[in-house]
């Protein structure tokens, strides 16, 4: 069993947001394998299916949080022991500002970077959760990170974060079927 997360904030002002392209992966996700994330428990909205990659069979858990970004750990910790899944297979996606707009990098572990939702996970969680960071770029002035992260990508940014969820979805099968190092080397830019 996979449990595929990703961080996000709720409600419709947050929906097309930066700091919602893990819930914008997980949307991808439910789409291209057919999985309706509509169940509401374990402080997430989530979703469960089997999915075939590579013509291998795998039981996924789909889902997002419905914490708020900062406070992504409860529900991370919740549902790994709810469904009784390890670290070594739970994937969570999120954006990063340290990565230019579109990029993605899978990682497995790590320090936080500054994430609040990354830091939330690693407060209650064991490491070595997977990582599958989708950069959004970083503002030229620093103190305007927090309004960054809340705003809609603008119309030249759609055509780069869509094709960078794509990515994800490609990398995530990739890192279920064939592991995470072969992951990282295709994926990894």
């Amino acid at each position: 069993m996979h449990l595929i997360i990703g961080l996000g904030n709720i409600g419709k002002e947050y929906e097309n947001t930066r700091h919602n392209v893990g819930f914008m992966a997980i949307d991808e996700l439910s789409k291209v394998w057919k999985i309706k994330v509509n169940f509401a428990k374990l402080n997430s909205i989530y979703g469960k299916g089997t999915v075939f990659i590579d013509g291998n069979e795998y039981n996924v858990i789909l889902a997002k949080p419905l914490t708020y970004m900062n406070l992504s750990g409860r529900a991370v910790k919740q549902l790994m022991d709810g469904f009784i899944v390890p670290p070594t297979h739970v994937i969570v996606i999120h954006d990063d500002l340290d990565l230019p707009l579109g990029i993605i990098r899978i990682k497995v572990g790590g320090k936080d970077a500054g994430h609040k939702g990354v830091r939330s996970i690693k407060e209650l969680v064991e490491d070595p959760i997977i990582r599958v960071r989708i950069g959004i770029g970083r503002p030229q002035n620093k103190n305007e990170v927090v309004n960054y992260v809340l705003e809609e990508f603008g119309k030249d940014e759609k055509f780069a974060i869509t094709d960078a969820i794509k990515r994800s979805v490609r990398a995530i099968e990739t890192i279920i079927s064939k592991g995470v190092e072969v992951a990282q080397r295709e994926f990894n830019q």
